[in-house]
């Protein structure tokens, strides 16, 4: 097992075949392989010494995902805990997926627009109304309104899928 996981992690290189043709092989230099079977394990082992720099801040890793969570109180120091991961990232060999980051600002209900100061948007970061965590569709409100109207979209393309496997099933049973 260890000289399996051993090989994993050393001298890797990927080519990619299509309708006949094959590009050149290319060495494989990042520490996780995202979608392999080790590849959350090793973001676990890889993401370890990532910690937030200032107290009240908190750094969510699960399976491949970061979540930095900032409170209000804290809010003028989000751009120092960004260079902070980033930093670590690349000492650590990783490039963290900036057009998949997302900031969401959470705010009570009802205290939206202009009674509230909002911060400034972060580096090339969009700010979102809504995000998806762990399957989970949260809004900047803090209700379930956006998960719950999603879930009848969900299950409308579930039963479209069965429905459209229910013949399929037939022939092979007939056959």
């Amino acid at each position: 097992m260890y000289n399996w996981i051993n090989d994993f992690f050393c001298d890797r290189q990927h080519c990619t075949r299509y309708a006949g043709q094959s590009s050149s092989v290319a060495d494989i230099t990042a520490s996780i392989i995202q979608g392999s079977g080790l590849g959350p394990a090793s973001y676990i082992v890889t993401a370890a010494d990532l910690h937030p720099v200032m107290n009240g801040n908190r750094i969510v890793k699960f399976s491949d995902d970061t979540y930095l969570v900032v409170p209000a109180s804290n809010s003028s120091l989000r751009l120092h805990e960004i260079i902070h991961i980033q930093i670590l990232a690349a000492y650590n060999n990783m490039t963290p997926n900036c057009s998949k980051s997302k900031e969401i600002v959470f705010t009570a209900r009802g205290k939206r627009g202009n009674s509230i100061q909002l911060p400034m948007p972060c580096l090339d970061i969009e700010r979102v109304r809504s995000l998806r965590v762990l399957g989970v569709i949260v809004n900047d409100q803090l209700t379930a309104t956006d998960h719950v109207l999603n879930i009848p979209a969900s299950c409308n393309v579930l039963y479209a899928l069965r429905t459209l496997r229910t013949p399929f099933q037939s022939l092979r049973y007939m056959t």
